[in-house]
């Protein structure tokens, strides 16, 4: 990862009851001798003993110098990004805990010894400072407190299947090392954050959240609102398809065959209040949409190399050699049904019953749907083909070149190269 050997290094030295705050900079000279300074005083101060690495990512500024003249032990990560450069603090730090924040004065460093005080009595493995109570306009922009940093958080509570903390964001946390080396994170990006959490609570550890404050941030800002938060929702879609994807899409299809099924039972419509509702309006894109991502996050589950191994043992089916001509031959005879449905609509017009009155806006929507569907089915066999072709897989699912050695054994917590987009 570019750490020139720290990494083995660090681990040599670790120290129990050590602490190790971490600093991602990049070009950040306004603010990271003072940071480590906070940092380095808050420790001094609540008697801990501890050190401050600051992992320079390429700075231009001299933020290495001044880190190092207040304290600092400098490492260099030349792999551009947040998540590479945190990764490399992490491997480089001699304490038996860690802290990461960052180094632009935004973390209120007099507040480490809050996020140790659950890892310390045991009660917490991961510790993350919420930032959003103290939150202002001139802290956070609208945006990201009120739409990005909420949403990533209820997608990333779907991942690790329970809601475990208020803010998921936060890059200002405190953990056992070891626990977090051992989750194997590969982000190289902000998405760091998301994936840690995702694992951790995946991996059993116990997380715990504390406020901790948030203030305005000193010089130049790396982050990029859309592009960091299209990585985030790339990153959770592939570790969690089956919660985000496959769990929706079953209900929503669901309610779209009951939609349907209440349309044929009351063909005119359902009254609501003073008003008419067509449930059969609805039904189709239910349908479609639910089956559309039922599909989407099975092969996903199926293809995706940071699924857990449980979840792609369920979607295995995926890769069986018999499942693109079913699929086809599904989307053929459900494509064939809706066209009948249509011509038994034609029938009808032509026999001098033009208006889709009754029935017929049941018939209309279940052949478009079928129609739809069929043409889904489709896509689906014709997509496991193309991937499974292309991943080398044997009839038996095994991939060629190694006996039983099966496509999910070559790495299923290997995630993928997101983001190079560095955060200081």
């Amino acid at each position: 990862m570019g750490t020139s050997g720290v990494g083995a290094a660090g681990a040599a030295g670790q120290a129990s009851g050590f602490v190790s705050v971490v600093l991602p900079c990049l070009d950040e000279a306004g603010s990271v001798g003072r940071c480590v300074t906070a940092a380095l005083d808050a420790l001094r101060g609540a008697g801990i003993d501890g050190e401050v690495v600051v992992v320079d990512n390429g700075s231009t500024d001299g933020s290495p110098q001044l880190a190092a003249d207040a304290g600092g032990r400098i490492v260099h990560e030349a792999r551009r990004g947040y998540g590479s450069a945190l990764r490399a603090g992490f491997e480089a730090a001699r304490g038996e805990i860690v802290v990461m924040a960052d180094a632009d004065l935004t973390y209120d460093f007099a507040k480490i010894p809050l996020l140790l005080a659950p890892i310390s009595r045991g009660d917490a493995d991961m510790v993350l400072g919420s930032r959003l109570g103290s939150a202002t306009q001139e802290t956070m922009p609208f945006l990201h407190r009120f739409v990005g940093t909420p949403a990533i958080t209820f997608l990333t509570a779907r991942a690790c299947g329970r809601r475990v903390v208020g803010d998921s964001q936060s890059g200002f946390r405190a953990f056992r090392r070891q626990a977090v080396l051992d989750l194997e994170l590969q982000s190289t990006g902000m998405e760091l954050a998301t994936e840690m959490l995702i694992r951790a609570a995946r991996g059993g550890l116990r997380i715990a959240e504390v406020e901790t404050g948030y203030g305005p941030r000193v010089g130049e800002s790396k982050l990029s609102t859309f592009a960091d938060g299209w990585r985030h929702l790339q990153l959770i879609l592939l570790l969690a398809p089956d919660l985000l994807l496959v769990g929706p899409g079953a209900v929503l299809f669901a309610l779209g065959l009951a939609l349907l099924g209440l349309n044929f039972a009351f063909p005119t419509g359902v009254d609501v209040g003073s008003l008419r509702w067509q449930p059969v309006f609805f039904s189709g894109i239910a349908l479609v949409t639910g089956l559309q991502a039922m599909l989407a996050g099975a092969v996903l589950a199926h293809h995706s190399a940071v699924v857990a191994p449980g979840v792609q043992r369920r979607f295995a089916f995926v890769g069986r050699p018999e499942v693109p001509l079913r699929a086809l031959a599904t989307g053929l005879a459900l494509a064939g049904v809706g066209l009948i449905l249509n011509l038994v609509l034609l029938f009808r017009w032509l026999g001098g019953d033009p208006s889709p009155a009754g029935t017929g806006h049941g018939l209309a929507a279940l052949s478009q749907a079928f129609i739809i569907l069929g043409g889904t089915f489709v896509c689906f066999g014709a997509v496991t083909r193309v991937l499974s072709s292309q991943r080398g897989l044997r009839p038996d699912g095994t991939r060629r070149g190694g006996p039983g050695r099966t496509a999910r054994s070559l790495g299923p917590d290997r995630a993928p190269d997101l983001s190079a987009t560095p955060r200081g």
